[in-house]
């Protein structure tokens, strides 16, 4: 059994039809930590960090996929993917002609709201994205000596601060709670128009994973 950590639902959803056990951690990265060390007790062989990430580099663009090959810790360790399982998804997605980035992705236990917290964590990484997720996922991974991949589509650009609204959006489990959504708009309807972009590139984003597990799931399942 292949486990799979996504930050919402809408991630999990895309994972439909692979024999995986997912767990949803609402994009909180001590929920990620707990959910990766369950399902490694449950037995899971590997750990997959999958769903969206923000972009951290004018190289990358919402729908950009990225395959990572390390994943930069907040406190500056940096833990590679397995090689093997690595190279196997990258062959399948190379075979369906699907030709993602292959970089590091940088955690983080906070969201980056602003585009001036997206610069600073470039600057000092080099990482082209960045999710609240993979860390979690790696350290659980090294620390039972299990293998981990991690599979990413972009969903904000380098350049696109996050609308307040969409902090408060997602609950615990992963849900879209609409109506702490409504209410942050209330409070700042001049935010909508953000929020709306932020959703198509998002919903862009999750297109393309799902063609990813249609076309290569076969990789991420083992």
């Amino acid at each position: 059994m292949i486990g799979v950590v996504t930050g919402w639902r809408a991630e999990a959803r895309c994972l439909e039809g692979l024999a995986v056990e997912i767990a949803c951690s609402g994009a909180r990265p001590a929920r990620a930590r707990a959910e990766a060390a369950r399902l490694l007790a449950r037995g899971a062989a590997g750990l997959v960090s999958f769903g969206l990430a923000g972009g951290l580099s004018p190289a990358v663009a919402p729908g950009d996929l990225l395959v990572a090959e390390t994943v930069l810790l907040p406190g500056g360790a940096a833990l590679a993917t397995d090689a093997a399982w690595r190279g196997r998804l990258l062959a399948a997605l190379a075979a369906a002609g699907i030709r993602p980035h292959r970089a590091a992705v940088a955690g983080s236990d906070q969201l980056l709201a602003t585009t001036g917290a997206k610069r600073a964590l470039f600057e000092a990484t080099g990482a082209l994205a960045v999710d609240m997720e993979s860390h979690a996922v790696a350290a659980a991974a090294q620390a039972a000596g299990r293998p981990f991949v991690v599979l990413r589509a972009i969903a904000d650009p380098h350049d696109q601060a996050l609308p307040r609204a969409a902090l408060v959006a997602l609950g615990p489990g992963g849900e879209v709670r609409l109506p702490a959504l409504a209410r942050a708009l209330l409070a700042r309807p001049g935010e909508l128009p953000a929020l709306l972009r932020l959703g198509a590139r998002s919903r862009r984003a999750l297109s393309r994973l799902r063609r990813v597990v249609l076309l290569a799931g076969a990789a991420i399942d083992g």
